[in-house]
This record gives C-alpha cells, sequence and structure tokens, in this order.
C-alpha cells in the first residue's frame, strides 16, 4: 500500500455497530503512510468515542458543523480541500440516502459536497437493508456520480442475521483505499522531471543560487511514478526524501543538471520544475576571497548566462515527446507565462505566482494557471502540492495520449 504514503484521508464515521471497526482502520491507514483525520455523525459517538479515535489519529475529531472553533481552525470547507480522499467507513443506510440525496445537514455529508477529492464508502448495514429497493437505488446513484463502493462483505451479523452487509475489514478497506491512488495512466512512458535549486560557487564557500525547496517536482515524480510511469528526477541540493519507486539523481549546478537531462534522454515527457540560478560568477575563486580590513569596498562579480536546459532540451534532436516548463512570476504572470511558452517552444507552461503568501517558495500549498500552445488558460486553485501534482500528471497524461 505504498501509494497511501504522504496522502491525505478524511475518514468519515456513521452510526452503525461498525464504528468499533474505524478504530482499526485509522491504524492501518496510518501504518501504510497516510495522514488522517476523522469526521464523526452525532450517532457515531453513541458507538465509539471520539477520544478513542483521536488518540489514534493523532488529531482532533470533527463533529459540529457550526462548531466556531472547528471552523476557526479546519471546517468543511478546509477539511474539503486538504483531503486526497474522502472515505466514509462504516456508511449506513442513512448515510447512503443522504449523500444519494445530496443533503448538506452535517459536517459530514457538507465536506463530501464541498470536495473534489475522490470519495469512497464502506457500507454497513443489516442484510434486509442492504438488499431494499431503496438502498439499492441509493447504491446506483452512488455510482453514477463515481462514488467509489468497498464492499460490503457477506456473513453473519450483529442481528445474528446472515447475508450482504458486513463491513469489509480495515486491512481489505485500506487496501482498496490505496488503490484509489494506483492508476497506470503512464504506464510505459518515461518521464524526466527537475527540481530544486541550483548552486553556482562564487568560491569554496559562498554562492548564488534561487529560493526552492523542490516539493513541487518531488510531488510530481510521485504523482508520476504512481501513475505508472518510470521517472527520473534529477534534483538540485534539496532536503527531501526520495519518492518510491523514482530514480534519483543528485547535482549541484545548472551545467550539472544539464548534464544529467541530457543523459537521461530519451524521455516521453519532461517537466522542468527546477528554479535553475539564470546566471554564474564568470570564474570561482580557488580560495575563500577575504574582505579587506578597514575596507568599506565592494567586491565586483562578474556574472554569465547558464544554460538554459528547458530550451536545449525543448529543441534537442532527441526533444522529449511533450515539454512542460514552470514560470515562477512575481508580476504579470500570464503575459511572461505565455512569453516563455512561444519563445522556449513548449507544449504547455505552468504558471505561479510566488508573491502571493501561502503559495510561493518553500510553501507547502501551490496554486497554478496552465497555457497551451493554442495559449488556452486553465486555473487550478489553491491545493496542497501533492494533490496539485496528481491533478496536474492526470492532465499531463491525457494531453500526452492526443499528442
Amino acid at each position: 500500500m505504498q501509494s497511501l504514503f504522504n496522502k491525505q484521508v478524511v475518514l468519515g464515521v456513521s452510526g452503525g455497530i461498525a464504528a468499533y471497526k474505524s478504530a482499526e482502520l485509522i491504524r492501518r491507514l496510518r501504518d501504510a503512510g497516510a495522514e488522517v483525520r476523522v469526521v464523526m455523525t452525532n450517532a457515531a459517538r453513541e458507538f465509539i468515542t471520539p477520544l478513542t479515535l483521536q488518540a489514534l489519529s493523532g488529531h482532533p475529531v470533527h463533529g459540529d458543523l457550526l462548531d466556531p472553533a472547528a471552523e476557526a481552525a479546519m471546517g468543511h470547507i478546509e477539511l474539503a480541500r486538504w483531503a486526497d480522499l474522502v472515505l466514509i467507513a462504516p456508511a449506513t443506510a442513512d448515510m447512503m440516502a443522504r449523500l444519494a440525496q445530496g443533503r448538506g445537514d452535517d459536517l459530514l455529508t457538507t465536506l463530501v459536497l464541498a470536495t473534489d477529492a475522490p470519495v469512497a464508502i464502506a457500507p454497513a448495514m443489516n442484510q434486509a437493508m442492504w438488499r431494499d429497493p431503496a438502498t439499492q437505488h441509493n447504491l446506483a446513484l452512488l455510482l453514477e456520480r463515481d462514488v467509489k463502493v468497498f464492499g460490503p462483505g457477506d456473513g453473519g451479523q450483529a442481528c445474528g442475521d446472515v447475508g450482504p452487509g458486513r463491513m469489509l475489514e480495515p486491512t481489505d478497506i485500506a487496501a482498496r483505499a490505496a488503490e484509489c491512488f494506483e492508476r497506470g495512466l503512464l504506464a510505459g512512458r518515461h518521464v524526466l522531471i527537475n527540481a530544486g535549486p541550483t548552486r553556482e560557487a562564487i568560491d569554496p564557500v559562498r554562492y548564488i543560487s534561487n529560493h526552492s525547496s523542490g516539493k513541487m517536482g518531488f510531488a510530481l515524480a510521485e504523482a508520476a511514478a504512481e501513475a505508472g510511469a518510470r521517472v527520473t528526477l534529477v534534483a538540485g541540493p534539496v532536503n527531501l526524501p526520495t519518492p518510491a519507486r523514482v530514480q534519483r539523481v543528485d547535482v549541484v549546478s545548472a551545467q550539472q543538471m544539464l548534464d544529467a537531462c541530457l543523459a537521461a534522454l530519451p524521455a516521453d515527457l519532461f517537466i522542468a520544475s527546477a528554479a535553475v540560478a539564470d546566471y554564474r560568477p564568470d570564474a570561482c575563486a580557488d580560495q575563500k576571497l577575504k574582505k579587506t580590513p578597514g575596507s568599506d569596498d565592494g567586491m565586483p562579480l562578474t556574472l554569465v548566462r547558464t544554460p538554459d536546459i528547458l530550451a536545449t532540451l525543448a529543441s534537442h534532436s532527441e526533444r522529449p515527446g511533450f515539454c512542460v516548463g514552470f514560470a515562477a512570476e512575481t508580476q504579470d504572470l500570464l503575459g511572461y507565462a505565455r512569453d516563455k511558452l512561444q519563445r522556449k517552444n513548449l507544449d504547455l507552461i505552468i504558471a505561479n505566482d510566488v508573491s502571493q503568501s501561502g503559495i510561493g517558495f518553500n510553501s507547502d500549498d501551490n496554486a497554478v494557471t496552465l497555457i497551451d500552445r493554442d495559449l488556452t488558460s486553465t486555473h487550478l486553485p489553491q491545493a496542497s502540492k501533492q494533490k496539485l501534482a496528481r491533478d496536474l500528471i492526470s492532465r499531463l497524461a491525457t494531453r500526452l495520449d492526443r499528442h
């Protein structure tokens, strides 16, 4: 269940006897690397205490739609944006009915309406309730809306009946949740991504660089690997773990990054997310440059251009099948992005305004605008970089298939 690593799961718990299994489900999700936040209905609190689920998840349990404290910290809109997956387990017959009707009369149902993340349910109810035509009609409506349904299982029930309606075991539900992120959209493709900053040495101690944590590029590499691609990640100096199933090449300077990218060709898709230093000193001093005691004179520094990695690959004889650039700007975002798209012969450019608080360099969130060769713009609102990366990879896979 590697694909649950670093995923953000909202676990909804509705009021059925199977709610006791939710405690074990939290453990299984967290064991797989997911971060879990719990939302309980009032009825669920009659079967298991919020304190139990809080202790297991490591976060306060959410329950009241109009709780001022909850709204100030992470209300339904914040939870909806935060989630990579909304999983309701157990999902009672009543919960399924309310979801099918589009109700928004408590925190959990409101959250489902507000999220754009996948929604999954694990039904749990008496076998007669499961077989009832109304429940089957609600099930059909939910499936039409792409709600994923895990189960139910078949067997003995708390009431003594035997038949369909048992909630699946937590291990099975966690495995099904992992499958929500395992898509073969890029199976058989080679994706080349560069990420992070580059450093251009002034002397053995000092260097010129750009602000960049590498988080966006690493998230893209992880999402591409999840989509089945063979991924080569050329990374500048960053302090981030290598995503699973990703081949990482560490570099320091722009020239080293260019050499590593060229060595990785051919590629089906190239995503240039690195913040490459545009200039370097014309020469690197062998020893640390010293200040002159008693002098306020400055230090002259002659800068020369570093190689343009993106333009070089986009015009190369082994040009990747689809070339994507990033434009990190502080003003005239779309104007500069369109110019870069055309000047460097790109298939798509991803523009982000790094002057905005919360989505600039080193942040965990981002908001971007995609611009294609036809200069058609598509805005993707603020979301976590992991969530945004999966959306971008899905869109790029579709464009690559049409290319």
